[in-house]
């Protein structure tokens, strides 16, 4: 029989097969119809018997990344992905590889675990619905398919993929490129692609080896930052969640951010940059928290201007009561504030530092930064919220060194006696003393920054010196205001017939009534 004439016979055989199985759906009982297919998938089993595990790239209604495909995903690239013939090349801007090598679609290759041989094949779904939607469900949706044999089953499913997953995840973040995250505001959650934060590389090149700090304290700050990313179990012991606070406080221009970049370089984590006047509520701060993802730095910079979180708020309350009665009389105004203004709360903020919600992931720490820690609560900045409170100084003459090392690449100079010299008699902030050690053209040499650094020390030290003569002599001259005005009340007093001794003990006053009786009647007889 010719090929041609075979083609009619066959589709004869298709539709009988398919009108036996519409008889079959219709006419066979259900309690028969379960047997007879259980039997039939029995069968397929003996001629068959591999088994597949699907796992899709977007899960969920709105087609969120899978994470377990992301997971294989790097699994594969970094081992079995030299064994594929066709490859898929992606270019991602935030890693630092220009090319992401991965399996193309319709791919396979093979991989052995404890003796078990395993085939990965990836592919892809086109949708059936083509309808217009604000998410990407008419685009390509890839797949990577597992198969086993079915004897291996428990192995497979317990071990492997456990295995799979885990050795994925360590891969991404050993390669991964860190981000520095800003928090959106909430009208741009909603819609195609949109995130509640938005990031970039973080590439600050700050490291503890060039932050200028007195040595001791530096090392404090490295050994505790070790021990707490080493901690998991320790805190689960404790029964503590797994993040730590810092509060660091001190004048502008003291290293405050740089710190906060050598902590991140150090660890390898994420900076997430909070803005406190983007978030709208209570609510809000708390979705932005779970978008935060383990091993990173939650940063709050200038906590004391961010929001009205100080412990005088209560009086600034009071101050403004005025204002608010003006914004009564005019409604407009009055809703526009409460549509602009942030009704974050301390309360709101403490639960996101330390409540249950701060328990969802792990390997967090939270930084705070103020120039005034006075201005601020201290229920914000308790032992158990800001764990740890690091004061960042003026410059001393070891962070100098670093500074020194940093710019001008010496470690010694005849220079740096004077300048030791004069760091013991003045202040004056890292940011100004790199300021000056910085060259400015190709003809200034090392000495030149020394010298340059030097006068600007002692013009400092003038400065202090002569706003602390300014300061002494209105002291002095408020004394000496407030003495002249002690003596002219004793006169009085003098005149009236009233002793000195009788002023002090009694405080009488004129006419010999005494004060107590002013302050408790009103009047004076």
């Amino acid at each position: 029989m010719f090929p041609g004439e075979m083609f009619p016979h066959f589709g004869s055989a298709i539709w009988g097969l398919i009108a036996i199985w519409a008889m079959f759906q219709q006419y066979i009982p259900p309690q028969l119809r379960q047997h007879v297919e259980w039997y039939t998938h029995k069968l397929v089993r003996l001629v068959n018997p591999y088994v597949q595990i699907v796992f899709p790239e977007f899960a969920g209604e709105k087609l969120k990344s899978s994470e377990a495909y992301t997971a294989i995903q790097n699994y594969l690239m970094e081992n079995a992905t030299t064994r594929a013939k066709r490859l898929r090349a992606d270019s991602v801007k935030d890693s630092s590889q220009s090319l992401i090598l991965s399996m193309d679609n319709h791919e396979e290759v093979t991989d052995v675990f404890k003796g078990v041989k395993v085939w990965w094949s990836s592919s892809k779904t086109n949708p059936k619905n083509m309808s217009f939607s604000f998410y990407p469900k008419t685009e390509d949706r890839r797949f990577y398919r597992l198969t086993f044999h079915w004897r291996h089953r428990e192995l497979i499913t317990q071990s492997y993929v456990k295995h799979i997953l885990t050795e994925g995840k360590a891969i991404a973040i050993k390669n991964r490129q860190r981000k520095l995250y800003t928090n959106n505001p909430s009208d741009n959650w909603h819609g195609y692609k949109r995130t509640r934060w938005s990031h970039v590389v973080f590439e600050h090149p700050a490291t503890f080896e060039t932050l200028a700090m007195e040595p001791n304290k530096k090392q404090e700050i490295l050994n505790d930052l070790k021990r707490f990313s080493k901690g998991k179990d320790y805190y689960t012991k404790i029964g503590k969640a797994w993040k730590r606070g810092y509060l660091l406080y001190g004048p502008p221009g003291t290293g405050k951010s740089t710190m906060i970049a050598a902590m991140a370089n150090f660890l390898n984590y994420d900076v997430y940059d909070l803005e406190l006047t983007a978030v709208k509520d209570n609510t809000e701060l708390k979705k932005l928290l779970i978008e935060t993802s383990s091993k990173s730095i939650i940063v709050m910079e200038d906590i004391d201007c961010s929001l009205d979180l100080a412990g005088q708020r209560k009086k600034k309350e009071k101050e403004s009561e005025d204002d608010d009665d003006n914004e009564n009389n005019n409604p407009a105004k009055k809703m526009e504030k409460e549509e602009k203004g942030s009704k974050v709360t301390l309360s709101g903020l403490l639960n996101f530092i330390d409540g249950i919600w701060s328990a969802c992931g792990g390997e967090r720490i939270i930084i705070f930064t103020t120039n005034h820690v006075d201005k601020l609560d201290p229920a914000l900045i308790r032992r158990g919220r800001m764990d740890k409170h690091i004061e960042m100084s003026y410059c001393c003459f070891e962070a100098f060194k670093v500074l020194a090392r940093n710019y001008l690449d010496i470690e010694d100079h005849r220079l740096f006696r004077t300048i030791s010299r004069l760091f013991n008699e003045t202040k004056m902030t890292p940011a100004d003393v790199a300021e000056n050690l910085m060259p400015k053209s190709n003809d200034q040499d090392a000495e030149t920054c020394l010298r340059k650094l030097i006068e600007a020390l002692k013009l400092a030290k003038e400065l202090e010196e002569r706003e602390k003569a300014e300061e002494e002599a209105q002291a002095k001259s408020e004394k000496e205001e407030r003495e002249k005005k002690e003596d002219g009340e004793k006169e009085e007093a003098k005149e009236s017939g009233t002793s000195d001794e009788e002023v002090k003990e009694n405080g009488v006053i004129n006419g010999g009534v005494a004060a107590k009786e002013v302050r408790q009647d009103g009047f004076a007889v």
